[in-house]
């Protein structure tokens, strides 16, 4: 194990050398996200099993250093950047075993390392499934990261996100101790069947971008996979008609996914590197049908769509349905068409979110652009009513900064999310061609590394970037939004009301006293 001369005395010696990294270009890889760069941390901590991992926090707590959680490490918030030298990261990848899977009493019970693709993987021969199964970067994302944040895509239009369906969790505490909850947390209790007896501590300790402690175990609900799936596709003039088709659909609860594509995305997903164009998705789309004739049509269907079927400037709304019943399934496809024409939509080929389910779980090349671009996403989850007013005052603070975003070469995506019957999720994207930061190196399968060509750095665009995003943030927190991943990045303590702010403290206080974990994450204040 290489020395890290900040350690006058290593306090983590006692632990195996696989275990501690102390090499400096990996700290600094793991001390920033897919935005940017952190203070660079004194260790990198993965254990192997939970009881290294409560020994590691008791550990860095008597040596008074910050612990920061980490799980696959695609946060673009900021929620696992150390703010001082003396932090260590606490990587529980290698917590990555399923422990249970009840098919009886409808639950499964896994290490927080685990990834959407593993409990997915899992499940589907036993026809069972999370009602939300994972984000579209499930193969790396992980079941602790995406509780300390909100992880949402697969199943959300219908089902909500994942904390929504988590039954009970199991987290260490900055002293090391175990916290548990759920039913669980009484001490009688033989399984983590139930959520709320009593307060509901599970809901406490999700979002909380790991500021309270850190997750080592979770169990969800399951259910029994719909039989039938079935897409449809519409597109749209223009984001707010789309928009509103969306959240009738959502409101229906017709869909498990439902979600916006602008005409820069959807071009980009049809490129010739895109879904469409790759054989393996088409033999996956043939593959998913139930029968092989019906396969053979949605694979010449998916491959004779190509980029003609969509108009250049149009707004495409794509909604997957699944059903337990072909009837069922039908009536849920014609209620989305129904939503969509009345909203001015036109049908086209549903070849985006058949493909979409085709290749779950995909290598995690979109960490860049298709074009080796970066990309900086933000987000605002609002009431459905709330959608278009958002929409038009982001527009409207962007508007005086597009000559100075066409000089510096940044340009900007959108994607909206239906989420629940209630939730509207507003996503506007920035790109721009910069320099890369480690983990888009190390993130891209060895294909996307041969292909891209990583750009010059571009410090203007990235200032303007941040600019523009710290304006945006400000405009969602005036209209009091909600958003996927607060980290380090979104206001959450000072636009609390004062009780609920004075609730949040103490919470912090009593769980961490010391303010060493994980501190700024939700405006938490360290030691």
């Amino acid at each position: 194990m290489a020395a890290n001369p900040e350690f006058q005395i290593n306090p983590f010696s006692e632990f195996s050398s696989d275990e501690v990294i102390l090499a400096l270009e990996e700290r600094q890889a793991y001390s920033g996200d897919v935005y940017s760069m952190g203070v660079t941390a004194a260790a990198v901590l993965r254990p192997n099993d939970r009881q290294t991992c409560a020994a590691m926090v008791a550990a860095a707590h008597r040596e008074g250093y910050v612990v920061i959680p980490r799980g696959g490490g695609l946060s673009y918030t900021g929620g696992y950047r150390p703010l001082t030298e003396k932090s260590v990261i606490l990587d529980t990848s290698r917590l990555n075993r399923i422990l249970e899977v009840n098919p009886d009493d409808m639950y499964i019970t896994v290490e927080a390392g685990v990834t959407w693709k593993q409990i997915y993987d899992a499940l589907t021969p036993l026809g069972l499934r999370l009602p939300f199964f994972g984000t579209f970067s499930g193969a790396q994302a992980t079941v602790g990261g995406g509780l300390s944040n909100g992880a949402l895509f697969f199943g959300t239009a219908r089902y909500g996100t994942a904390a929504d369906h988590v039954l009970g969790l199991a987290v260490i505490l900055a002293d090391g101790r175990e916290l548990r909850t759920g039913q669980r947390a009484f001490a009688r209790a033989a399984k983590p069947f139930y959520r709320t007896c009593g307060p509901d501590f599970t809901g406490l300790m999700t979002h909380d971008s790991g500021s309270f402690g850190v997750k080592v175990e979770a169990t969800f609900r399951l259910i029994q996979a719909p039989a039938f799936t079935g897409h449809v596709s519409f597109v749209f003039d223009g984001m707010t008609a789309a928009g509103a088709a969306m959240s009738a659909v959502a409101r229906s609860g017709a869909a498990e996914e439902a979600y916006v594509f602008d005409p820069e995305s959807t071009r980009k997903n049809l490129t010739s590197k895109g879904v469409l164009n790759d054989v393996g998705v088409l033999f996956k789309v043939i593959k998913g049908e139930r029968s092989l004739i019906k396969g053979l049509l949605a694979g010449m269907k998916l491959a004779l769509a190509g980029r003609s079927f969509l108009p250049e400037e149009a707004f495409s709304l794509h909604m997957t349905c699944a059903a337990r019943t072909e009837a069922a399934l039908e009536a849920d496809l014609a209620a989305c068409r129904s939503a969509c024409l009345a909203h001015g939509g036109q049908p086209i080929a549903d070849s985006i979110p058949r493909a979409v389910r085709a290749s779950l779980f995909p290598a995690p090349d979109a960490v860049l652009g298709p074009e080796g671009d970066r990309w900086a996403a933000l987000n605002a989850k609002v009431a459905h009513s709330d959608a278009p007013r958002i929409m038009a005052a982001a527009e409207s603070l962007l508007a005086p900064y597009q000559q100075r975003m066409r000089e510096s070469g940044v340009w900007m995506s959108h994607l909206l999310i239906a989420i629940g019957q209630t939730a509207f999720s507003f996503e506007p994207v920035f790109h721009w061609h910069d320099d890369w930061l480690p983990v888009h190196a190390r993130t891209l399968s060895s294909e996307a590394r041969a292909r891209l060509v990583e750009p010059a750095a571009n410090p203007a665009a990235r200032a303007l970037v941040d600019e523009l995003r710290q304006k945006l943030v400000a405009l969602f927190a005036e209209f009091g939004a909600a958003s996927n991943q607060l980290g380090k990045t979104y206001p959450y303590l000072e636009v609390l009301r004062p009780e609920s702010a004075e609730l949040a403290l103490a919470v912090k206080r009593a769980l961490d006293p010391k303010g060493l974990m994980n501190p700024g994450a939700l405006g938490l204040k360290g030691p």
